[in-house]
């Protein structure tokens, strides 16, 4: 079941399903433009989200930005034939999968690539009803490279290209006025190609850029807004980690007593189910 949620005065989000890996889909509504935050994973996804703008009687989208080139951000931008901003990795990406002949052949070689997975097949069959021919891919038409900034009348979403593990062209978007910072994906481990994996400079590096904007509300596509105190809460715990990594390399054991020390988890304690799985993620990450 879709649910939806109005976060503060002028957004309006649509929140992620993770049944078939949809994102979570935001649009910012200024006095003369509204910004739709990512497309969708396809077109059923972005019509769901653009129904409920227009119950609610929000302005319809006039310009949308995609976060990061993934199917699952990407892939519903037909449906909604609008002007779209993306970093230019971004539109590269996407410029490539519109050359595309989608089927099962098409996707197969993709995933031999490591450009998608086999989890990337499972929920693309679930969202085109097994229908892949179905796929269209849209590219950007507003290119950019680290920064650009849009005003909607009354507010301004910075966008910033920022990187990272999980997708190298990922970018977050700040809306100034209302103090919330949409994140994408930004934070997450890669998930292509090879095993899940954090690098330490890259995140303690993005973690830094996160931290700086002071933003009141975080919100990242696969999870829920949460507030600064909570979301510092939460991550903390991982820059901790990322730290031990630093200092101790590969060796995951003294990795671990350090992390337990910090966190106050006793040696005879396992950790988080959560931590322990990043921690090997961060081990991934050390591998050449």
């Amino acid at each position: 079941m879709s649910e939806f949620e109005r976060i503060s005065e002028h957004i309006y989000v649509m929140h992620a399903e993770q049944e078939t890996d949809r994102p979570l889909l935001a649009a910012v509504a200024g006095s003369s433009r509204t910004l739709l935050i990512d497309g969708g994973n396809s077109p059923a996804h972005a019509a769901a989200f653009r129904d409920y703008l227009a119950r609610e009687g929000v302005r319809s989208p006039d310009v949308m930005v995609l976060t990061h080139h993934h199917w699952d951000h990407s892939f519903g931008l037909s449906e909604w034939s609008l002007p779209a901003i993306a970093q230019r990795q971004t539109a590269e990406m996407l410029r490539g999968f519109a050359a595309l002949r989608w089927n099962e052949e098409t996707l197969g070689r993709l995933i031999d690539e490591g450009v998608m997975s086999e989890q990337t097949r499972t929920d693309l069959r679930a969202e085109y009803e097994g229908d892949l021919g179905r796929i269209r891919v849209d590219e950007p038409n507003i290119v950019f490279e680290r920064f650009i900034d849009v005003h909607l009348g009354g507010l301004t979403c910075e966008i910033r290209y920022v990187g990272g593990d999980h997708s190298a062209d990922s970018c977050v978007v700040y809306v100034k006025e209302a103090g919330t910072l949409f994140l994408g994906d930004a934070l997450a481990p890669s998930v292509y190609g090879g095993p899940m994996k954090y690098t330490t400079g890259k995140f303690l590096a993005l973690l830094d850029t996160v931290f700086a904007y002071g933003a009141d509300v975080l919100v990242e596509s696969h999870g829920r807004p949460v507030s600064r105190e909570a979301f510092y809460e939460d991550v903390r715990r991982y820059e901790l980690l990322a730290r031990q990594v630093l200092r101790h390399g590969p060796d995951r054991s003294a990795v671990e007593r350090d992390l337990r020390a910090e966190l106050g988890i006793g040696a005879d304690q396992p950790l988080p189910q959560d931590l322990d799985e990043a921690t090997g993620y961060f081990m991934h990450g050390l591998e050449k």
